[in-house]
């Protein structure tokens, strides 16, 4: 009787074509880019990107590639590079610079006060930004932008309004590479200005790291559009983060930093 041979090597091909086409017919959110940061994004049921990016190696983790180099409105993310504008000149002189409020209400309780510039950039305060960029002007704008090589400017534009209104632009690739600059001081601006940035933009300040963030939320485009950028020091590093995601109601906007610390915890940036 002959003795059957079996092909031992058939069955190891399929266990290895096998979830391929799996793949391929059912890709997971890792296709998108970073497994675990798509994994936040689905758990979470929001359409949005994420980008972190370290100082120290270059390394670069991406959640939604295709999503990270679409611009959107600024919205107030822009208070980041507003606040150094408004120290260079001088129509701020310092975080305690005050700004009296002229009593017309606001939906944000927030804002129906006297707002000083640290103040305004911790409330995100409209009002206060709007009267520094009506004395800071449209040509002086004009100048910073292009010297910081941030975002996209439409013209013409409201000189108090543009980062609200979408006249200006910017990814979330964009808002790390700024952000790179804006840490390296290779912005044109003084050390004076520098550090009462960075003394107003301190978000969470523990032993272990610190960070320095600012929220945004641009109302203009359908959908809307919620920011949150910044960079978190650690012992070890400097890493720049930016995410932009889709806001379905107002219930989405605390989801914006939460994502963000929940990344830094998936990527072992965090505890």
């Amino acid at each position: 009787m002959k003795k059957q041979v079996v092909n031992s090597k058939r069955p190891v091909f399929w266990r290895i074509l096998f979830p391929l086409i799996l793949f391929a017919l059912f890709p997971s959110p890792a296709a998108a880019g970073d497994a675990a940061l798509a994994w936040l994004f689905a758990g979470k049921g929001v359409e949005g990107t994420m980008v972190l990016s370290s100082l120290k190696s270059g390394r670069t983790i991406v959640h939604n590639d295709e999503r990270a180099s679409r611009r959107f409105p600024a919205a107030s993310t822009f208070k980041i590079l507003n606040t150094l504008i408004a120290l260079e000149e001088k129509v701020a002189t310092g975080k305690d610079y005050l700004i009296r409020w002229d009593g017309r209400r606001h939906d944000f309780p927030d804002w129906n006060r006297d707002q000083t510039l640290e103040s305004a950039f911790r409330v995100s305060c409209v009002w206060y930004f709007q009267e520094l960029a009506s004395r800071i002007g449209a040509e002086k704008y004009r100048r910073y932008l292009g010297q910081a090589g941030y975002g996209t400017l439409r013209e013409p534009f409201d000189a108090t309004a543009f980062w609200l209104d979408g006249s200006l632009e910017i990814s979330a690739t964009g808002q790390t590479d700024f952000l790179r600059k804006l840490y390296l001081g290779k912005l044109p601006f003084s050390d004076s200005s520098y550090a009462t940035l960075r003394e107003i933009m301190v978000a969470e300040k523990i032993p272990e790291f610190t960070i320095y963030g600012k929220t945004g939320w641009a109302t203009s485009p359908t959908p809307q559009v919620g920011w949150y950028v910044g960079y978190i020091e650690t012992p070890d590093d400097v890493w720049f983060f930016a995410l932009d995601m889709d806001i379905r109601s107002e219930a989405d906007l605390p989801l914006r930093k939460q994502l963000v610390r929940e990344a830094l915890q998936a990527k072992g940036i965090i505890r």
